[in-house]
């Protein structure tokens, strides 16, 4: 069970002592659910909210229990809202019944044991992971987030292999509880009448899966040339400083050297890629250090941006009750989320916030999902959600588009913007490495997770099919022998966490698509690159309207309310990205590319 879907866990809490027939409309149903779910929904909420900000084993067993608690009560929900298929109701009632019958993404089985057990092994591996830390011979420990650091900062490839290689003594102790988890979730999607886990997950989406898998392979295939491109020069660049024996020039790129602890944003290595040396460099983290930022004020600068667009402030409760900096005293998740606490009413986030870039950034993403939390809490409990999941995702990264050396410039964190061809190329090789780079990333994840839910990739096949997949969509390997003994996999958040990641690859596709429908309606005239969004009021009221519409109609209702397109399309990106595109097959023309 994940955290952003605790909300519509706890609005099924109301159905204990359900007769085995309706005995109510199907209007009523729904109505009873959005009544009574709210202060149920608190509740669920912050037993998970302690577990993360406080991880010890009195908070895993109340979270453990709050969990087996929501499930017991989805499966109730579900077996009585497929009382209602076929019958007659209004449109609105039936999107209601629609939503609830595609439960989340660890449906509950029927049986009570085994909903407790799913609880038990969800809480323990996100607790696991979140308390995770690698201690080298020398017996110094260090974090995710202080191993991160040197991944980002060192090129010592001797240095980036044993942290890379440590991180991953983290995940192999809980693979038996993901094998187990994958065996009673694909039970859970059964008991919810789909065929396993990954039917159900790719359910989710407005059209059957196998539509869907067609429609996600297609977006794939717009922008793979790009990627390929990218991946070409990087490995020429990598190659060029560590020597051809560690980065052949005709094979993947080994994964330790990508500046990430699971390659899957490039933008640390930005020094090596640098395509103009020195030319438009915008050191924003030496300025948010030398102005004094803490981590309060980096947050009211995002939230300055999406005020800027005529979008409500922030409740005081907001800084009060959010984590934005890591404690000194006990073990938390850091991973950065956005959580909706009490219906709209109690937003938060959790984000162990340093004084850097890409924290801005992350901050400016984290606050998108807190605003479509404010704009759609009046719709319907079972309606608080994004038209589908990646729109979620797109909102504050579609922001973050908008921050560009004139914005950064507006609010005092660049002093001069330079104008060049040479500052378009480097501008958009840094974004390029965080965002192009992402894509078969954002993709393969979930392949993985659709293959073991199904089976066709077995148990003992955990690690090797991941490493397949890898190499087929991102071009790089493991620099190391890697075996079954290790878990690859869980190594990520979102594994043992169990957040569904095709949001994301669908998110960095469709932040292109918003941010030029945006740029339109803010009357930009000039290249999609130089837009930004910041101070306009008609976008802001473009994307407020579009927020505000939750799940309430299918998503590709709300893509027209945006973009004025019903389908997620990758052509943006290309435009966006144009002159960096040229300019890479340019450098590419004399080298063999592929893997």
């Amino acid at each position: 069970m994940k955290l952003k879907e605790l909300i519509f866990l706890a609005t099924i809490l109301s159905l204990t002592g359900c007769a085995d027939g309706p005995t109510e409309s199907a209007a009523e149903f729904v109505g009873r659910i959005d009544k009574e779910g709210t202060e149920l929904s608190k509740e669920l909420n912050a037993a998970f909210w302690v577990r993360n900000t406080y991880i010890t084993p009195d908070t895993a067993v109340l979270a453990a229990k709050a969990g087996e608690r929501g499930l017991e009560f989805e499966s109730k929900m579900v077996n009585q809202a497929k009382q209602y298929k076929g019958s007659e109701m209004d449109s609105m009632t039936a999107r209601a019944i629609e939503l609830m019958l595609r439960g989340s993404s660890a449906p509950a089985p029927n049986d009570a044991a085994m909903r407790a057990e799913l609880a038990q092994i969800l809480t323990d591996m996100e607790g696991q992971y979140g308390a995770g830390k690698y201690c080298n011979t020398e017996g110094e420990c260090k974090e995710l987030q202080e191993l991160e650091a040197v991944l980002a900062d060192s090129r010592d490839y001797d240095e980036l292999l044993d942290v890379w290689q440590g991180w991953r003594q983290v995940s192999p102790p809980y693979r038996k509880q993901y094998q187990r988890f994958v065996e009673i979730a694909n039970q859970g999607a059964q008991d919810f009448g789909y065929k396993n886990l990954a039917e159900l997950w790719k359910g989710g989406y407005d059209m059957d899966s196998n539509t869907f898998t067609i429609e996600a392979r297609s977006l794939w295939d717009q922008v793979k040339p790009f990627y390929d491109e990218l991946h070409c020069h990087v490995r020429a660049k990598l190659s060029e400083t560590y020597g051809s024996d560690k980065v052949p020039l005709d094979g993947p790129i080994p994964a330790h050297l990508l500046g990430n602890m699971w390659s899957q944003t490039w933008d640390n290595i930005y020094p090596i890629m640098e395509p103009y040396e020195g030319v438009a460099s915008l050191d924003v983290t030496a300025a948010l250090v030398e102005q004094g930022y803490d981590e309060v004020q980096m947050t009211k600068t995002a939230e300055g941006f999406f005020t800027s667009l005529g979008l409500p402030a922030l409740p005081d409760s907001f800084y009060q009750n959010s984590m934005i900096k890591k404690p000194r005293d006990r073990s938390v998740v850091c991973h950065a989320s956005a959580w909706d606490i009490d219906s709209g009413n109690d937003p938060r986030i959790k984000q162990c916030v340093e004084i850097n870039e890409e924290q801005l950034g992350t901050l400016h993403h984290e606050l998108g999902h807190i605003y479509y939390y404010l704009m759609y809490k009046n719709q319907p409990s079972v309606f608080k959600g994004g038209a589908h999941d990646g729109f979620h995702e797109a909102i504050g990264d579609t922001i973050q588009l908008s921050m560009t050396p004139s914005y950064l410039q507006k609010i005092g964190l660049v002093d001069e913007v330079e104008i060049s061809y040479e500052a378009t190329i480097n501008k958009q090789m840094k974004l390029a490495l965080e965002k192009i780079a992402f894509l078969p990333f954002g993709k393969m994840i979930d392949e993985w997770r659709w293959k073991v839910f199904s089976g066709e990739i077995a148990a003992e096949d955990y690690n090797a099919g991941w490493w397949k997949l890898r190499e087929e969509y991102q071009g790089i390997k493991a620099p190391i022998t890697r075996s079954e003994a290790d878990f690859d996999p869980g190594a990520k958040y979102h594994i043992p966490g169990n957040t569904p990641y095709t949001r994301y690859f669908l998110s960095f596709i469709m932040q292109f698509q918003f941010h030029k429908a945006l740029c339109d309606a803010a009357g930009f005239d000039g290249p999609l690159h130089e837009c930004s969004i910041y101070d306009n009021k008609a976008a802001g009221e473009k994307l407020g309207n579009m927020l505000a519409m939750g799940q309430s109609k299918p998503w590709p209702e709300a893509m027209e309310a945006l973009t004025g397109q019903r389908s997620m399309d990758g052509g943006a990106i290309i435009d966006y990205f144009g002159p960096l595109n040229s300019w890479l097959k340019d450098q590419n023309k004399d080298r063999s590319c592929g893997w």
